[in-house]
């Protein structure tokens, strides 16, 4: 799977990222709590160029509770903060707002600025919102949806900074591409959703087999394609010729997870990484 998708904005919100961080104390990296790797922006460090960084990994309540602990140490053993939160939920977000509220150097006038960044979908203006108290940064579900650039002032000693969702311009990784497709980040009306449903159930099978067989009653000794067609059948999702419409059973797998009706899961995990953190 070679995937290419990077609308012209992302490259001109990058380059603008890059000249409001000479104005900007740190940067809030937002990520997929799920697969906190391969959601991050590459290269955000050289970006930063120095800039304190605090890896907020979103989501947390869809993730493997054990895997995304493992995550908070990975990061928080370097240089870098992490925190995971589910930013839907106000009161998460107040170890993190209290940090972010107060300055270190207390005869600082200015407010603090932090530039919020990260992949689409991973949930920027959800968290924002949050710390605001109400909606002004659009929300939805279609990546890339957060398009202009500006400071939202989110109380008297914190300004915040959205800005779009950025991704690479290619994936030559196939499963890191599948896996950003899974969680959404990647505009689902370019991508083969049946082998994306397939990469998703092998993945569950080895590592979360009494997930998908609680949630489908599947024969764990089939493999990915007897399963996703077992799934069809069991939801009476068939053709006028009576076979299994594969893609809308793709799709139901693939949204059902994303929803979290699959249970807590994680698609990568620290001890499957290198060394590095960025």
């Amino acid at each position: 799977m070679d995937i290419q998708w990077y609308p012209g904005h992302m490259e001109k919100a990058k380059k603008s990222i890059k000249n409001y961080l000479k104005l900007a104390d740190g940067i809030i990296e937002i990520v997929d709590a799920r697969a906190p790797v391969s959601t991050r922006i590459k290269n955000i460090e050289k970006l930063a160029s120095g800039k304190n960084i605090i890896i907020v990994l979103n989501k947390a309540d869809l993730a493997d509770l054990k895997i995304t602990q493992m995550w908070l140490e990975y990061f928080n053993s370097g240089s870098i903060m992490a925190i995971a939160i589910n930013a839907l939920k106000k009161s998460e977000l107040n170890k993190l707002y209290g940090l972010l509220s107060k300055p270190k150097n207390k005869s600082r006038i200015a407010p603090l600025r932090c530039v919020v960044v990260g992949a689409p979908n991973v949930g920027k203006s959800t968290f924002i919102n949050q710390i605001k108290g109400r909606k002004t940064a659009k929300t939805g579900d279609f990546p890339g949806i957060t398009k202009n650039i500006a400071w939202i002032k989110a109380s008297d000693d914190l300004e915040l900074l959205d800005t779009p969702g950025i991704l690479q311009p290619k994936y030559e990784d196939r499963f890191i591409a599948a896996k950003l497709a899974i969680l959404g980040t990647i505009n689902p009306d370019i991508l083969d959703f049946e082998e994306l449903a397939k990469t998703l159930i092998e993945y569950l099978l080895k590592n979360y087999p009494t997930n998908i067989e609680k949630r489908y009653g599947v024969n764990l000794d089939f493999n990915s394609s007897k399963v996703l067609e077992s799934i069809g059948k069991a939801r009476g999702f068939l053709t006028n010729g009576g076979s299994v419409d594969i893609e809308r059973t793709a799709k139901t797998v693939i949204k059902e997870f994303q929803e979290g009706k699959l249970g807590r899961i994680s698609l990568e995990r620290p001890d499957e990484m290198p060394d590095k953190k960025d």
